[in-house]
């Protein structure tokens, strides 16, 4: 198989606040694969955008899909997985571990920033994740 592309978002509502995660995985042709929403509890924007990308590999090793192009709209998450910033919260210190455990297991991968406009799917996601733990849905 090709590559995938998964696109992948946090959200929280309040730094910490309500959070949810987001993810999209589409072929190379743009058709949706697959959708991953998730309610994370009370959490930061930054933790929520890690959770998703743990989600995202998580899913995509299961699938078996060992070729993946992450595109986010988290500058931190992007620039700290490719090692451009150090991981220096404690906080997401061990999600970042987590992570990078996980990207090892694939046989290679790209991690993009995208323009928030470009991961507006995956945002929904996150958002109708918070909201259906707060309306009771």
């Amino acid at each position: 198989m090709n590559e995938t592309h998964v696109f992948i978002d946090g959200a929280a509502r309040g730094n910490p606040g309500p959070a949810g995660l987001g993810v999209i995985f589409e072929d190379g042709q743009g058709r949706v694969l697959g959708r991953i929403r998730r309610y994370l509890g009370r959490t930061t924007n930054n933790v929520a955008e890690y959770q998703a990308l743990l989600e995202a590999l998580r899913e995509a090793i299961r699938r078996g899909w060992r070729r993946l192009i992450i595109h986010t709209d988290s500058q931190l998450l992007q620039q700290q997985i490719q090692g451009g910033y150090r991981v220096r919260s404690r906080n997401l210190l061990p999600l970042y571990k987590e992570a990078r455990r996980l990207l090892s297991r694939l046989e290679d991968y790209d991690i993009l920033h995208v323009p928030r406009q470009h991961n507006k799917e995956a945002d929904r996601l996150a958002n109708e994740a918070i909201d259906g733990v707060h309306s009771g849905s």
